[in-house]
């Protein structure tokens, strides 16, 4: 009886130790999703008024070539810039896990500052960088033969974004794959170098297998992140004239909301956003658990 006083207890100092981030939470992030969803199945009319359409405005996100479009692009976006930019980061966490200096020290602070700036401030600086008219690279590429090169043009565009991504999220991403290193036990290093291993296949075969949690968790936030483009395309594209506000799903539900008051539209978008991420993301982490339990 008393074990089981003892238990409440706990578990009574427990949730109120949670309950301030329970309420931040429930305030901050799922009362606005039960808000989001309830603008999303009402549609808004001039004559009629405010009526209860579950389906009406995901039908007509599924139909707008625009949100399409957009979502395609960055899908394509998160197959070609997620697996770059987590292999830098694996990569330099490798390193970093080999040379343990006060170097390395420095280093690690350094590659992580970019993501500590904003993403408002990383697209203004880059946007300077490349600009046509002001710009230092454009200028740099000229000596090099290249005349005329138009970095913001509308087929290039995506690679600029993806460079500002990759350079604010590439250190983030490199902090957690060391850290996950840092935590494994040293004597499977030493028992491979008495076999005769060297570091490429010390980090192939022993230090890459061990962190697959941590590379997995990576992966979804670098997807998620991707998925949601808004900053960087949106100051990006201040810089030229064909980039228009469909460009990414983000930049056209707020176009459509803030744009064209178009508020429930606005909401369905997001809604089915979020629920093609969810569906991404859980997907991975499923095939990634059946991957880890048949190794196993």
């Amino acid at each position: 009886m008393h074990k089981n006083s003892m238990q409440r207890k706990r578990s009574a100092i427990g949730w109120l130790f949670l309950s301030p981030y329970i309420l931040i939470v429930a305030a901050f992030l799922f009362t606005p999703l039960a808000y989001a969803g309830w603008m999303a199945i009402h549609t808004h009319k001039l004559v009629g008024g405010t009526q209860l359409r579950p389906l009406e405005n995901f039908q007509h996100a599924f139909g707008d070539q625009v949100f399409v479009s957009g979502l395609i692009r960055v899908l394509l976006f998160s197959a070609v810039q997620v697996p770059i930019m987590l292999a830098i980061a694996l990569f330099g966490a490798l390193v970093l896990d080999l040379f343990n200096t006060k170097l390395s020290k420095v280093f690690r602070i350094v590659a992580f500052l970019p993501y500590a700036v904003p993403a408002v401030f990383g697209g203004v600086i880059w946007g300077f960088l490349f600009s046509t008219v002001h710009g230092p690279l454009p200028r740099l590429l000229v000596h090099f033969g290249f005349h005329n090169v138009n970095l913001f043009a509308t087929s290039s565009f995506i690679y600029l974004v993806g460079n500002v991504v990759t350079w604010g999220c590439t250190g983030f991403n490199m902090i957690i794959i060391y850290s996950a290193l840092q935590a494994l036990p040293k004597d499977s290093y030493e028992s491979a170098v008495l076999d005769g291993a060297n570091q490429r296949q010390i980090a192939r075969f022993i230090k890459i297998p061990e962190i697959t949690g941590a590379l997995g968790l990576t992966t979804i936030f670098a997807v998620i992140a991707s998925t949601q483009l808004y900053s960087e395309p949106s100051i990006l594209s201040r810089f030229t004239n064909g980039i228009n506000n469909g460009y990414t799903p983000n930049m056209y539900a707020f176009s459509v909301a803030f744009g064209n008051a178009q508020f429930n539209y606005s909401a369905a978008l997001s809604i089915t956003l979020a629920i093609i991420v969810f569906i991404f993301s859980f997907g991975f982490i499923g095939i990634a658990s059946r991957r880890r339990r048949n190794n196993k």
